[in-house]
């Protein structure tokens, strides 16, 4: 059978890549073609897009980049045309496949939504055209389950995928970094935007009491190394802070603690045990505009699976350094990481068993198969 898949983020990319695997192994004769990125053209994938250039974060940002975005989905509607896919497989990136979701259930092209788009925190009215358009939502978070029931619709929760990319990460032998201090990891985010907004802040810790130990700075592998270092080098003396690319698990296994952007990033450090402080900026008028809309108590994805404050979040104007550098202090604390310790375990029990990616391919080639049937 012939898939089309669009994933517009670096997470996307990640468990995009490893449905694609499944998916072979349900069907041998499958042919994939998709928006995403380098592993899941490494899975096998056809990329139309890569998702480098389709990263536009807040209100502002995509007002300004509204040409280029609407031009994208003119091209990918005449691409799917043109591919004839037996399904049309949408991975969160809201923004873009629910427009792209509404047009297809007008070309009675099949639709899978995998990754739920996050409208239990705005915009809970797109239920309605997700009813319409998606065919089978395969939800990832528990409480997810319940919050579609509310508008009887019946979803998939198939487990989070991380919980597979986790189990079957194998540290590098010995340590990949030569620091004899403690590591502190910084994860500024993936897109140019929160980086120049929220790296700065996160540096200034460096400068401030921790001579003890070795910054070292994820850096995501679709931005270069040069972006990284003008940052750096306006912010702070570079014997400070160690550069690496495409290491987040490594940096993260040998972490004692970390700063992180809000998104995918504060669930995976804390699978991996990290402490951490979750930071977010973003422009102000997008925060006002998201305050008005969004109905959520909390922006990272570990208090939210938890319902409760397990980790600090920092958020617009509290993001400084002296909270950075207060609150990083605090959870070097040997009892404060007892209790976070415990915490994350309780977390990891929400999340459901491993084997997500299995299970989700299972499913959608299980319905593709009874349609053809018909």
């Amino acid at each position: 059978m012939k898939y089309y898949l669009i994933a517009g983020e670096a997470s996307g990319d990640l468990h995009g890549s490893n449905l694609l695997k499944a998916l072979r192994n349900e069907d041998g004769c499958a042919e994939f073609r998709a928006w995403g990125g380098d592993l899941m053209a490494a899975a096998g994938a056809t990329i139309v897009k890569h998702y480098r250039d389709l990263a536009f974060m807040g209100f502002l940002e995509v007002a300004k980049n509204i040409r280029t975005i609407f031009a994208n989905i003119r091209f990918c509607k005449q691409d799917i045309l043109d591919f004839q896919p037996d399904v049309l497989i949408l991975i969160d990136y809201p923004g873009f496949n629910l427009r792209i979701a509404k047009w297809a259930a007008t070309q009675n092209i099949r639709v899978f939504y995998y990754i739920s788009p996050q409208l239990w925190a705005w915009h809970s009215s797109r239920v309605h055209d997700i009813k319409k358009s998606v065919s089978q939502m395969f939800v990832i978070l528990p409480f997810e389950e319940d919050f579609y029931k509310k508008y009887d619709y019946p979803v998939h929760f198939v487990g989070h995928p991380l919980l597979d990319v986790i189990a079957t990460y194998e540290a590098p032998a010995g340590d990949f970094l030569s620091s004899p201090k403690p590591i502190i990891a910084l994860l500024p985010g993936s897109r140019r935007q929160e980086i120049r907004k929220v790296l700065p802040l996160m540096l200034s810790a460096a400068n401030s009491q921790f001579a003890d130990y070795q910054f070292v700075i994820a850096a995501a592998p679709s931005i270069p190394s040069a972006f990284y270092k003008t940052i750096i080098n306006k912010n702070l003396a570079t014997e400070k802070v160690i550069l690496t690319s495409g290491k987040t698990y490594d940096l993260l296994s040998q972490s004692v603690a970390a700063l992180v952007t809000s998104g995918t990033a504060t669930l995976e450090t804390a699978l991996f045990g990290v402490p951490q402080v979750v930071c977010y900026r973003g422009s102000r008028l997008s925060y006002f505009i998201a305050k008005k809309l969004v109905s959520i108590k909390y922006i990272s994805l570990v208090n939210l699976i938890a319902d409760r404050p397990i980790v600090t979040e920092l958020i617009q104007e509290r993001l400084n350094q002296k909270n950075i550098v207060s609150e990083l202090l605090h959870i070097l604390k040997p009892n404060i990481r007892k209790k976070i310790f415990a915490d994350y375990r309780f977390l990891r029990q929400q999340l459901g068993e491993a084997g997500a990616s299995a299970r989700t391919a299972k499913l959608m080639v299980r319905f593709l198969r009874a349609k053809k049937s018909v």
